[in-house]
């Protein structure tokens, strides 16, 4: 399906590449290194990523036109709220779409990945393995791994790589790409992403609070961007954290509101270098006991595909 209306090439190559694995092993990370732009949210915590968001990027590699489609999942986990069953709705809905898949492991995985090597056995479509944060691992560590994956599991090829360094991208770029079918675009060449803006404007709120909360906080935590007005000198969002419990809100909120302003400078700031104008951010925090469990409300966040 070409949307755009305009006439390429027979030989333009256009694809869905989709970054699976298991959390925090580095796929926000890698996706933003591939598209050259901060799409994904990114912290230390696992399940940081809750939906999938495409990443779109156009170019000509050896005097061929063509377009990727990265999508970054959440982490493959075994769910244990309806939220969880969402997050993991977007993980096949990318598997079924995907021309070429990235599986992302890292250096320090402890052979615990059968989940997604499952899901990734049913598939027919070219796999490259990556594996992640070769800057923390030794020569030897690397090898063992590299040899110990070439045993357990079929891909393609397997890469070592540094998603946080860049290192070897540019071959995993080159490995897409060789591998990417002749399609007309999917997307128009000028849209970075299939997202609005104001998801975006509520992935980077979410993202302040997994830095600054602990424990169960920022699990328990969504956060619903109700405002996005853009004047000429500059944006204004309003925001809605929302939490499960009354003992969250006050964690939230902090003494005195101090977290709470904390949290939302940080946010205005990256507000800011994101859409590259002032921003005027109100935040406001309220209690929706079990939301992770409701369907409905779990389809107002845009938690179904």
């Amino acid at each position: 399906m070409n949307t755009t209306n305009e006439t390429y090439s027979p030989t333009h190559k256009a694809g869905f590449v989709s970054i699976v694995g298991k959390p925090n092993v580095g796929k926000s990370t890698l996706m933003n290194q591939l598209v050259g732009e901060r799409l994904s949210i990114i912290t230390s915590k696992a399940q940081t990523t809750r939906h999938r968001i495409m990443g779109i990027l156009n170019g000509v590699h050896n005097g061929q036109e063509f377009q990727l489609v990265y999508s970054d999942t959440p982490g493959i986990i075994k769910p244990l709220y309806k939220l969880h069953e969402s997050m993991m709705s977007f993980v096949r809905g990318s598997l079924e779409d995907a021309d070429i898949i990235l599986f992302v492991t890292d250096i320090f995985e402890k052979h615990d990945e059968n989940d997604v090597i499952e899901r990734l056995q049913k598939t027919n479509v070219p796999i490259l393995l990556l594996v992640n944060k070769i800057d923390q691992a030794s020569p030897e560590q690397l090898e063992e791994k590299i040899q110990y994956w070439q045993e357990a599991f079929k891909a393609e090829d397997i890469i070592p790589i540094s998603a946080l360094n860049g290192e070897n991208i540019n071959r995993v770029f080159d490995g897409i790409v060789n591998r990417l079918p002749e399609h007309p675009p999917y997307f128009p060449k000028d849209e970075l992403t299939d997202r609005p803006e104001r998801f975006f404007a509520s992935e980077i709120i979410r993202e302040k609070i997994f830095l600054n909360y602990k424990k169960e906080i920022p699990y328990s935590c969504e956060v619903i961007v109700t405002g996005f007005k853009e004047r000429d000198d500059m944006i204004v969002v309003s925001a809605e954290i929302l939490v499960e419990r009354a003992t969250q809100r006050a964690i939230i909120i902090g003494d005195g509101g101090k977290m709470i302003k904390k949290t939302g400078i940080m946010a205005r700031e990256e507000l800011e270098r994101f859409f590259g104008k002032k921003v005027f951010l109100e935040q406001f925090v309220k209690v929706e006991p079990d939301w992770r469990n409701k369907e409905q409300m779990l389809r107002r966040f845009g938690y179904d595909e």
